[in-house]
C-alpha cells in the first residue's frame, strides 16, 4: 500500500478536493471523529480555527492510502494501516476524517488529522514522517502478500522515467503519454553517436535539434512545442554539450518555428485534427458507458444503505424490547438477568455491525471488478490511440520534408479493428 503524505494548511482547499465528484466516481465519507462538526468542511474549519491558538500554519497531517491496483482490500486493511501511521507519528487520539475514493476501477482512502494537541496548544511534531511511512508501506506490502513495487525494494530500482509536474502539464496540452515521449527522446539518443545522427533520428520522428533560449539544447516538435532535451534525457547540461558540441551552430527556437510555419499546410493541420475529432467521437460510447456503470453503482450503494438503516431500525427496536421495564425491569437488575440481556444485545449489536460491513465490502468488490473491466477497454483506447499519435509525427515529419502530400488515415483501420474486438463487450 504506498502511503503520501504531507502536511499542510488550506482546510477550504482540501475539503473541497476530498468531496470532489467530477474527478472520482464515488465519494465515501468513513468516518469523522474528534470534532463537534460532522461534515468535513465544518471538520477542517475547527481545525484551521483551533490552529489559530498557535503559531503552527501547516496545521493537518493528510495521508493518502493507495493499495495495489490488483486487489480488493478490505476497509479493515485500511483501518488498521491508519493505527499504524498514529502510533508512529504520535497522532493517536488526534481528530480524523477518513474519505474513501474510487476511480477507474481503484479504491483508495485519504486521511486528515488535525497536528494542534489542544491540551499543550502546540502542533504535534512529525519529524521524519516519509521514512516511517515507506516503513510501515513495506510492512503492509509484507503482511498481506502484495507484490512490492521495485522502487520500493531498492531506491536505485526506481522507475527512470519519472517526470516532473511541468512535464506532464506539457504532455497533457498534446493529448499525449509522457512517459512515452520520454522514451522517444531516449530511443534517438540511444541510436546517434554524432550531433548530426541525434538530428535526423529526431527529424524522423517530427522534432527539430535547435538552441535554446535559456537551455542549451532542445526539441521544438511541429506545433512549435520545446522540450529540454537534458530534463527529457536525464543528462545534465554539460555533458550533453561534450557530446553534441557547441548550439551556436544550431538554429534558435524562434528560426525554427518560422521555418515550421512556411513548411507546415493547413491540409497537415487538419489531419491532425481530424484524428483527434475521430478518436474523441469514438471514445463517446465507452464515456457513455462509464457514466450508466457509476450511476448504477451508486444506486446500488444507495439501495444497500437504505436496505440496512431500515433492517437495524427494526433490530434495534426488537433489542430495546427485550429490556423490562417498571417493577419487572428493578427486578431483573436485582437477580442479574438484566445484565445478561443487554450483553447479549451488545454481542449481537457487534455481529450486526461486521455483517452490515461484510455486505457493504462485498458489494464494493463486484462493483470494481466490473468496474475494472471496461477500465481495461479504455486503457486498450488509451494505448491505440497514443501509438497512432506518435505514428502521426512519424508521417507529418516525412511529408512536411519532402512536401506530398498525406496518405489515407492508417487510423481508421485501427479503429474498426478496436470496435469489432471490444466494442461489443461493454453492453
Amino acid at each position: 500500500m504506498i502511503l503520501k503524505a504531507s502536511q499542510r494548511g488550506g482546510a477550504r482547499q482540501l475539503a473541497r478536493h476530498l468531496l470532489k465528484t467530477e474527478e472520482n466516481e464515488h465519494v465515501e465519507i468513513h468516518e469523522i471523529s474528534g470534532f463537534m462538526s460532522d461534515n468535513i468542511h465544518d471538520a477542517l474549519q475547527e481545525i484551521y480555527a483551533v490552529s489559530q491558538g498557535t503559531k503552527c500554519r501547516q496545521f493537518m497531517f493528510s495521508v493518502s492510502l493507495n493499495p495495489p491496483q490488483t486487489e480488493n482490500v478490505p476497509v479493515e486493511y485500511f483501518e488498521n494501516a491508519l493505527a499504524k501511521i498514529e502510533k508512529e507519528t504520535g497522532l493517536e487520539g488526534q481528530p480524523r476524517a477518513i474519505v474513501f475514493h474510487e476511480k477507474e476501477g481503484r479504491r483508495h482512502a485519504h486521511c486528515v488529522w488535525s497536528r494542534i494537541n489542544t491540551q499543550e496548544m502546540k502542533a504535534v511534531s512529525l519529524s521524519f514522517y516519509k521514512l516511517k511511512l515507506r516503513e510501515i508501506s513495506k510492512e503492509l506490502y509484507y503482511k498481506y502478500g502484495w507484490q512490492m513495487p521495485r522502487g520500493m525494494m531498492d531506491s536505485k530500482k526506481r522507475d527512470p522515467l519519472n517526470f516532473s509536474l511541468s512535464e506532464w502539464q506539457q504532455a497533457k496540452r498534446l493529448n499525449e503519454d509522457p512517459q512515452a515521449l520520454i522514451e522517444l527522446f531516449r530511443e534517438c539518443w540511444a541510436v546517434s553517436d554524432s550531433k548530426n545522427a541525434f538530428a535526423q533520428a529526431l527529424k524522423e520522428r517530427g522534432f527539430t535539434l535547435a538552441k535554446g533560449d535559456r537551455r542549451g539544447f532542445v526539441a521544438v516538435d511541429y506545433r512549435g512545442e520545446i522540450f529540454s532535451l537534458s530534463r527529457k534525457l536525464d543528462i545534465k547540461p554539460k555533458e550533453l554539450k561534450s557530446c553534441l558540441g557547441d548550439p551556436k551552430d544550431l538554429p534558435s527556437v524562434a528560426e525554427v518555428k518560422v521555418d515550421l510555419v512556411r513548411r507546415m499546410t493547413g491540409k497537415l493541420e487538419n489531419y491532425v485534427q481530424e484524428v483527434k475529432n475521430q478518436t474523441q467521437k469514438e471514445k463517446e460510447p465507452l464515456l457513455r458507458r462509464k457514466q450508466v456503470i457509476r450511476n448504477h453503482h451508486r444506486k446500488q450503494r444507495q439501495n444497500l444503505k437504505e436496505r440496512q438503516e431500515e433492517r437495524w431500525k427494526k433490530e434495534e427496536t426488537e433489542r430495546f424490547q427485550r429490556l423490562p421495564r417498571g417493577f419487572k425491569g428493578i427486578w431483573y437488575r436485582i437477580t442479574g438477568k438484566y445484565k445478561k440481556i443487554r450483553a447479549e444485545n451488545e454481542r449481537e449489536t457487534e455481529n450486526c455491525q461486521l455483517r452490515d460491513r461484510d455486505e457493504k465490502q462485498n458489494l464494493i468488490n463486484r462493483q470494481l471488478q466490473e468496474r475494472q473491466r471496461l477500465q481495461k477497454s479504455l486503457n486498450e483506447f488509451k494505448e491505440r490511440y497514443q501509438n497512432q499519435m506518435l505514428e502521426l509525427r512519424e508521417t507529418i515529419a516525412h511529408y512536411v520534408e519532402i512536401g506530398g502530400t498525406p496518405p489515407p488515415p492508417k487510423e481508421k483501420a485501427l479503429t474498426q479493428a478496436f470496435e469489432k474486438g471490444h466494442g461489443q463487450e461493454l453492453y
